[in-house]
């Protein structure tokens, strides 16, 4: 504790914001396993489980495009507290007798979470910026790439606990441990978070909530279908597909898209140098993310190629996946950086909210494209879809000015 109080107000700043943005990622990924396994034991079908999400995807486009707003206007300490509270409660909503979890009761608890997520998401990346000297590009570089990629890698832990959790203390004790917790996190960020982070100078106007930018509106529209690309499959069909056709066990479904998200959180924290060598110097940022998706857009439709054959489905599906993560999180870390670095500097979260409300209507479309495409055609045309999201993502991107 004395080491981390000799440190410089800026590092410690760092530190709590991730130390927050971890703690209720964990009861995040956790509490998504946790909904996909139960309510799948309990006979709902591939389409009824994307529905359970609906809110928590729609809030989260409402709540990224206030929230900015709202952040710019009180700080980005108190939008983030607001967050953690949030998810507090709607874990505790969760805890009533299994026969009053109904469906109205489980999509307004995830609504709460959807709006509590954003807001901690939209104020840990803004608040990046006010922690890192002005023009210094390759260390903001560096530290959205390890708050995103260490937040994925515990989101994947979170996936991997939530199966675990499930099939060894059942539904009710899980959700009450993971609302314990965070609500220790939750008083330890009131008392230490600094009061004034991320305030604009000038309390922005309710008009400014839509960006003016057109490098941030080409890559807003370009993280909307790259998002929408993954979600497309990941939501609902792949631990649909595992369990109900490979006959995977829960705490397997819940291992192995855990080692996914972890594994694409440390290539995510390992971005900057696979983005930043001599050969992509001479590009501009936006022919650098045009040539990533490129390579991303190959991977599902060789995927749903191997399924239709039939031969090896299991191992094309895994590896061919396993691949996809690679890419898929070096353009998302890279997209993440670009948003922080285009933001206005007065006001960041403003344009960082804006960014995030149209990632947010991306993982929305391609939840409900997953149980909806999964249910009446199969994995296959969900990979298909995604791979046409992708190339959509990789044409808007390449209009970023110089």
């Amino acid at each position: 504790m004395e080491s981390f109080r000799d440190l410089r107000p800026e590092v410690r700043q760092y530190f709590i914001i991730t130390g927050n943005y971890w703690a209720f990622t964990l009861t995040d990924g956790a509490l998504r396993m946790l909904i996909v396994l139960y309510f799948h034991n309990l006979g709902y079908s591939p389409f009824d489980l994307a529905m359970l999400f609906l809110f928590y995807e729609f809030f989260g486009v409402v709540t990224n495009l206030l929230g900015g707003w709202l952040g710019a206007r009180i700080g980005l300490n108190n939008t983030m507290n607001i967050g953690l509270i949030l998810q507090v409660i709607a874990l505790s909503l969760l805890l009533v007798p299994s026969v009053m979890l109904t469906v109205p009761l489980v999509m307004f608890a995830q609504a709460l979470s959807g709006i509590a997520k954003d807001l901690n998401k939209m104020s840990a990346k803004s608040a990046v910026k006010h922690l890192v000297s002005k023009n210094d590009n390759s260390r903001l570089y560096s530290l959205i790439a390890l708050l995103t990629g260490s937040k994925n890698t515990l989101k994947g832990v979170g996936f991997f606990l939530g199966g675990v959790l499930l099939a060894v203390i059942g539904f009710e004790y899980a959700i009450f441990s993971m609302a314990l917790t965070l609500a220790v996190v939750w008083i330890i960020s009131l008392l230490t978070l600094r009061q004034d982070l991320g305030k604009a100078s000038k309390k922005p106007k309710f008009s400014h909530l839509f960006s003016k930018s057109k490098s941030i509106n080409y890559l807003s529209a370009a993280r909307l279908f790259l998002f929408g690309s993954r979600d497309i499959w990941f939501v609902v069909a792949l631990p649909v597909y595992l369990t109900s056709q490979l006959n995977w066990n829960h705490s397997l479904v819940g291992a192995f898209m855990a080692v996914w998200i972890i594994g694409y959180g440390v290539i995510q924290s390992f971005a900057p140098r696979l983005t930043s060598n001599k050969k992509h110097r001479s590009k501009s940022d936006g022919r650098i993310a045009f040539s990533w998706a490129l390579k991303l857009a190959v991977i599902p439709m060789l995927i749903a190629i191997g399924l239709s054959i039939n031969v090896y489905s299991e191992w094309i599906l895994v590896l061919g996946l396993m691949i996809f993560g690679i890419i898929f999180a070096i353009n998302s870390s890279f997209h993440s950086y670009l948003i922080v670095k285009i933001a206005n500097e007065d006001g960041v979260s403003l344009d960082v909210g804006f960014y995030y409300m149209a990632n947010a209507m991306g993982r929305l479309l391609g939840t409900l494209l997953s149980g909806f495409l999964f249910q009446f055609w199969g994995i296959e045309i969900c990979l298909i879809v995604s791979t046409v999201f992708i190339l959509i993502s990789a044409l808007t991107v390449k209009r970023l000015p110089e």
